[in-house]
C-alpha cells in the first residue's frame, strides 16, 4: 500500500510509445545544439532586457539574418552527407572543360543597349542566358558519346597499307568480320554503288541493267530487277523506300520492291546523279551539258541549266551549302546553285580533264583527280590549293569518309590515304586490289566499311576509322523501326528547305541586306516628305511650382545632348586606348628584338 501522502501513478502498456528510429541529420542537429549550449552561443531561455531597438534596426537585423540564412544554406549543401554517412567530396554541380565549352559556343555576347531601351536590353539578356545554357548542357551531354573512331596501326616497321582484308576479318569480332564480303556478279559489270543515309541499306546497279537493293547487314535481299537497258548511275532518294536509276534514255523512279513508280522523261541521257537530303532534290548532270533538279516531294522539275561545257559524267555535291561541284573535260572545276544560270565558281585544276571530284562533310577541303596522273587538295574557303600528289596511274574514282579518309580507285587497286590536306602524305594507310576495273567507291555512313563496285561485281571492304562512331538518333538513326522513318519523314519534309536559299556562303541568311534597307528607306522619305526614322528634338515637359523656369528649361536641354554625347565619347576614347596598346605591344616587341644580340654585331664600326 502506498501512503496518503504520496500519489499512485498508473503506467499502462498502451499508452507506451516507441522512440522513432533517429536519423543522421538530426543526430547531427542535437549535436551542434549541445556545442551550442556549452560554448554559450545559443541560449534559448536568455531574454534581453535592455530596450527594443527602432524600426530601422530592426530591418537591418532582418537583413542580416536573410543573408545568414543563405550562407548557411550553401555551407549545409556544401557539408551535406550522403547516406552512408560520408560528405560528398564533390558538391555542387560538376565542372565542364573550357575546351568542350568551346566546341559548343553558337556566338559572341552582344553588345547590351543603353537602359533607355529596357525591353530590348531583357530579351537581350534572356537570349544570351538561354544560349549558355544551352551550351553547357551541349557539353555536359558530350560525354555521353565517349565513342572515338580507332584506326588501324601496325607493329614496329610494318606497314598497315600491306595488311590484307582476310587478315583484319581474322582479328575483328564476327560481326565486324562479316562485313566484309565479295558479290560475284560478272555477268552485268561493272557496278556503281550507293548507300543510304543511315547506311543501313546498299543500292547497286550493274552497267547491263542489273538493279539490286539489299539490306547488307543482315545480307537480305530487298528487291533484284533487271531494266534491260544500260544503267549510268543509281541513287537512293530520302528514305530506304524509293531509288532513282539513270538508265539509257531517261530518268526511272523504283520502289523498294523493284516496281516502277515513275518514267521522267524531260530528264533524258542522264550519266550522274547526287540527292539533296535536306532539300529532297534530286541534282542530275546529261550527255546534253544540262544540269537538271527535279523536287522529289511533289514531282517537279525545279531548274534546268545549259552549262554549255559539254558531256558532263563527273559530279558530286558539298554536304555543308549543297552546291553541285561539276568537272569537265578541259580541266575546269564549276560550282553551281539552282538559283542561277551561270557557274558562281569556276577553278582550273588540272592541266588535262577532270576525272573525279570529292568534297569533305565540313564543305572545307574539295579533293580532284585529273588525266595530268595528279591528286589536288583545295581549300574551299579561299579557292586555292593546298596540296598536290603525283599517283603514277592516276585516279579514276574519289570518295571521303565522314572521318576524312580519302580512297582513291587506280586501275583495280583501291588505296585509302588519311590526314590528305593536314599533313604531306608518303604512303597509303592501306590498300586493296579487286577482280576488274573499279567503276563507283562510297563509304559507308556510321560504319568502317567501304564499297567498292567494280567490274566483276561488289566487294565491301573493312576500313577502321572510317566512320563517325556517334550518329544523331533524330536525324539518321541506323537502327530506326518503320513507324520512327513514317514519323520523321513527315517532319523532315515540313523542314525542307527551298531551292531559293541554296547559297555559296550559307551565313548569308542571317545577316541584313543593308544596301536594300537604305535605298527602300530612300522611297520611303521620299513618298512621306520626312523621314520616319530621323531623331525628334527633344521638347522637355512642362512642369508646374516653377520647375519650367528657363534656365531649368536650358539645363534639362543640355543634360540630354550630354548623354547623346557621353556615347560617342566612349567610344573615341576605347578607340584611342586600343591604338595605344597596339602601339606599346609594337614598341616592346621591337625592344625586345633591338636588345638581343646577334653574331653580326661585332662587324658593327
Amino acid at each position: 500500500m502506498a501512503s496518503p501522502g504520496e500519489e499512485t501513478v498508473s503506467v499502462p502498456h498502451v499508452g507506451k510509445k516507441k522512440k522513432a528510429p533517429s536519423r543522421y541529420w538530426q543526430e547531427q542537429q542535437k549535436e551542434e545544439t549541445k556545442d551550442g549550449a556549452v560554448k554559450g552561443t545559443t541560449n534559448p531561455t536568455a531574454v534581453d532586457s535592455g530596450p527594443k531597438p527602432p524600426k530601422q534596426k530592426k530591418r537591418k537585423l532582418k537583413h542580416e539574418q536573410n543573408k545568414n540564412k543563405k550562407f548557411l544554406k550553401h555551407d549545409q549543401n556544401k557539408n551535406k552527407k550522403l547516406i552512408s554517412g560520408k560528405s560528398d567530396p564533390f558538391p555542387g554541380k560538376p565542372r565542364i572543360p573550357g575546351d568542350r565549352l568551346q566546341k559548343f559556343k553558337r556566338k559572341n555576347k552582344m553588345k547590351k543597349p543603353p537602359r533607355q531601351h529596357g525591353k530590348l536590353r531583357k530579351l537581350i539578356v534572356r537570349s544570351e542566358e538561354a544560349s549558355d545554357m544551352a551550351q553547357k548542357q551541349a557539353a555536359r551531354f558530350d560525354l555521353l558519346l565517349p565513342e572515338e573512331a580507332g584506326f588501324l596501326e601496325g607493329d614496329e616497321g610494318e606497314d598497315t597499307c600491306l595488311i590484307s582484308q582476310e587478315d583484319i576479318a581474322n582479328a575483328v569480332d564476327i560481326t565486324s568480320g562479316a562485313k566484309h564480303f565479295n558479290l560475284k556478279l560478272s555477268q552485268f559489270g561493272p557496278y556503281r554503288v550507293d548507300y543510304n543515309k543511315t547506311g543501313r541499306h546498299l543500292l547497286i546497279g550493274g552497267r547491263r541493267g542489273h538493279v539490286a537493293c539489299i539490306d547488307w547487314q543482315s545480307k537480305h535481299l530487298m528487291c533484284e530487277i533487271n531494266v534491260m537497258e544500260t544503267v549510268n548511275d543509281v541513287k537512293w532518294l530520302h528514305s530506304e523506300s524509293m531509288y532513282a536509276v539513270a538508265q539509257k534514255k531517261w530518268l526511272y523512279i523504283y520502289d523498294s520492291n523493284g516496281i516502277e513508280l515513275h518514267c521522267i522523261r524531260k530528264f533524258n541521257d542522264v550519266l550522274r546523279m547526287q540527292f539533296l537530303p535536306y532539300h529532297f532534290l534530286l541534282a542530275t548532270a546529261s550527255a546534253t551539258s544540262f544540269l537538271q533538279y527535279l523536287d522529289v516531294s511533289v514531282g517537279k522539275e525545279v531548274a534546268a541549266i545549259n552549262t554549255k561545257t559539254g558531256r558532263l559524267d563527273v559530279m558530286c555535291q558539298n554536304p555543308q551549302n549543297a552546291i553541285i561541284h561539276l568537272g569537265h573535260p578541259n580541266g575546269t572545276v564549276t560550282l553551281w546553285s539552282p538559283n542561277q544560270k551561270e557557274a558562281l565558281v569556276k577553278m582550273l585544276c588540272h592541266q588535262g580533264g577532270v576525272r573525279s571530284v570529292a568534297v569533305d562533310k565540313t564543305g572545307t577541303y574539295m579533293v580532284t583527280s585529273g588525266m595530268d596522273k595528279k591528286l589536288k587538295v583545295y581549300d574551299l574557303r579561299a579557292f586555292k590549293p593546298l596540296k598536290s600528289y603525283f599517283l603514277p596511274a592516276g585516279a579514276s574514282c574519289l570518295s571521303l569518309s565522314q572521318k576524312g579518309l580519302l580512297s582513291a580507285a587506280t586501275g583495280d587497286i583501291v588505296q585509302v590515304y588519311r590526314d590528305v590536306w593536314s599533313t604531306p602524305v608518303t604512303k597509303p594507310y592501306m590498300a586493296h586490289r579487286v577482280r576488274g576495273a573499279v567503276w563507283g567507291l562510297h563509304f559507308c555512313p556510321f560504319e568502317d566499311v567501304l564499297g567498292v563496285g567494280h567490274q566483276d561485281g561488289f566487294t565491301s571492304m573493312l576500313v577502321p576509322g572510317a566512320g563517325e562512331p556517334n550518329f544523331d538518333g533524330l536525324d539518321a538513326n541506323p537502327f530506326r523501326s518503320a513507324k520512327q522513318r513514317q514519323e520523321w519523314e513527315v517532319k523532315a519534309l515540313l523542314d525542307k528547305i527551298q531551292p531559293e536559299l541554296i547559297s555559296l556562303d550559307p551565313t548569308e541568311l542571317g545577316h541584313v541586306d543593308r544596301a536594300t534597307f537604305q535605298q527602300k528607306h530612300e522611297d520611303r522619305v521620299k513618298a512621306l516628305g520626312f523621314d520616319p526614322l530621323a531623331k525628334v528634338k527633344f521638347i522637355p515637359r512642362y512642369k508646374k511650382k516653377g520647375r519650367s523656369s528657363a534656365g531649368r528649361v536650358e539645363k534639362r536641354k543640355k543634360q540630354v545632348a550630354h548623354e547623346d554625347q557621353r556615347d560617342i565619347i566612349r567610344k573615341a576614347m576605347e578607340d584611342k586606348r586600343k591604338t595605344e596598346e597596339e602601339r606599346n605591344r609594337k614598341e616592346q616587341k621591337k625592344s625586345l628584338l633591338s636588345s638581343q644580340k646577334s653574331a653580326l654585331d661585332r662587324f658593327k664600326k
